[in-house]
């Protein structure tokens, strides 16, 4: 417990410290009474109200202190996303669509798919990779959908790295321009029916045959399996733990629905079932049986230079994912506040509007309060990130974020009263959407001590504690 419970206080640490250097960088007032806040465990009711008032005046705090080229990014996105996600993520959520096409080519016309791939594979991404605004998109999406929009670029991410980490020449023209322009959408397969964090031990076989290699075994919660068209997977290729897991990319049709099978001419074949779950739709989250499924010898990221490095790859492609899913956790909470405000300063209770009374003021202080905290943690993560160190800050913006998320929509959901527990509000969904970020892209509690805390313990990065 002790160690666990080190995590988090190192996140609301290094959190507030963030938001701290954010308000001296911007010298604004409201940012600083926002790290005043950050800063305390108990913050002054009054100071509380006093930040409520202004959000609830209209101020807003994303771009402050961006620079010009993210302020424009977040505007395009956010116009995107509010005309072309935002009226059909309810729909989407409540009968568990499938994600509309022209969201993907919508994303795909603004290079969104394309923000981590280097322009030399057509992407839009320069020589220093920009995660800032990454964080900026994802956020953007997340506000108008978590699924419908905010998970849409985290899968490319974690590819791509792994194949600038480890893959041919070859394989990076043959997959980056086809990410990069949204000809093939990306799915991660890695857990397991046995083995969700503990990556290491997973059972998916891929065993050499004549011109390639064939799968046998299962994967779960493989997000948006059944549309994609390359598919990210994990396998075992020889006994040793982590030492015996190598990283392969399997081409395949897309498929629509909740189900699909898709069968090959030597008799082998992968079937795929969507998940019911409370929230997080539209993507569908697939369990995927593989039965002597054969992938060509190419398939493999590396060729034999990869061989057995899959975990590696893979833990590589972690740390942006984890990243992304802080943003997308920011970009809900964003959501959740601006719907609380709204709602407070409209509806009345006792003859005055509930944005008036004391409770709901503090309320909505904090909320906010906790939105720029995790955003200024993932922003200071996606920093050191770049500079090629940032793996533990970026476990520690994930699990502040996603913690966060469910304490934000949750208190978002009771200041709409009953209403609020009403399928037909958006803040149902945001409320059930965000059970799901402590979870996946590594579960709180692995993340927390098997993570965070150990590389606390033994003397990690000093910018870390």
């Amino acid at each position: 417990m002790a160690a666990y419970e080190l995590a988090f206080a190192t996140a609301r640490k290094q959190a507030a410290a963030s938001v701290a250097d954010w308000a001296r960088r911007t010298g604004d007032e409201l940012a600083r009474e926002l790290a005043e806040a950050a800063a305390s465990t108990r913050p002054e009711v009054s100071l509380l109200t006093g930040i409520a008032a202004r959000f609830l005046g209209g101020a807003a705090v994303e771009d402050l202190g961006a620079s010009t080229e993210h302020r424009l990014l977040r505007r395009t996105i956010r116009d995107f996303a509010e005309r072309v996600i935002k009226p059909r993520a309810q729909q989407i959520h409540r009968e568990d669509r499938d994600l509309p096409e022209d969201i993907i080519q919508g994303a795909a016309r603004l290079g969104l798919f394309g923000l981590s791939v280097p322009e030399a594979y057509g992407g839009s991404r320069g020589e220093t990779p920009d995660l800032r605004a990454m964080l900026i998109a994802t956020e953007e999406l997340s506000r108008a959908s978590l699924t419908a929009g905010g998970s849409l670029i985290t899968r490319p991410e974690i590819l791509v790295q792994a194949l600038l980490s480890g893959g041919t020449e070859a394989q990076k023209r043959a997959w980056l321009p086809a990410i990069a322009t949204g000809r093939q959408l990306v799915a991660v397969a890695v857990t397991e029916p046995d083995f969700g964090s503990d990556v290491a031990g997973i059972k998916c076989r891929a065993e050499r045959v004549a011109g390639g290699w064939q799968l046998n075994g299962a994967k779960l919660w493989c997000t948006f399996a059944g549309r994609a068209e390359l598919l990210m997977v994990l396998c075992r290729t020889a006994p040793g733990g982590h030492r015996g897991l190598s990283l392969f990319v399997a081409e395949k049709p897309a498929f629509s629905g909740r189900e699909f099978e898709h069968r090959q001419p030597h008799g082998g074949r992968l079937r795929g079932r969507a998940i019911p779950t409370i929230g997080y739709r539209g993507m569908h989250s697939f369990e995927l049986n593989f039965e002597d499924y054969r992938l060509p010898e190419d398939a493999l990221v590396g060729g034999e230079a990869g061989l057995n490095r899959g975990f590696y790859l893979q833990m590589e492609g972690f740390a942006p994912g984890r990243l992304q899913t802080a943003g997308r956790a920011v970009g809900l909470m964003q959501a959740a506040l601006e719907d609380a405000l709204a709602f407070t300063r409209a509806r009345h209770v006792f003859g005055r509007p509930v944005a008036a009374h004391q409770l709901p003021q503090a309320t909505l202080g904090r909320l906010a309060v906790a939105v720029s905290s995790a955003r200024q943690l993932s922003y200071v993560a996606a920093e050191r990130l770049q500079d090629g160190a940032g793996q533990v800050e970026a476990s520690l913006a994930k699990l502040h974020a996603a913690r966060l998320a469910e304490l934000v929509t949750r208190d978002a959901m009771q200041l709409f009263g009953g209403l609020g527990y009403a399928e037909e509000t958006d803040v149902s969904r945001y409320f059930v959407d965000a059970r799901v970020l402590t979870i996946f892209e590594g579960a709180e509690e692995v993340l927390a001590l098997r993570v965070i805390a150990r590389s606390l313990l033994e003397g990690g990065p000093n910018d870390a504690l």
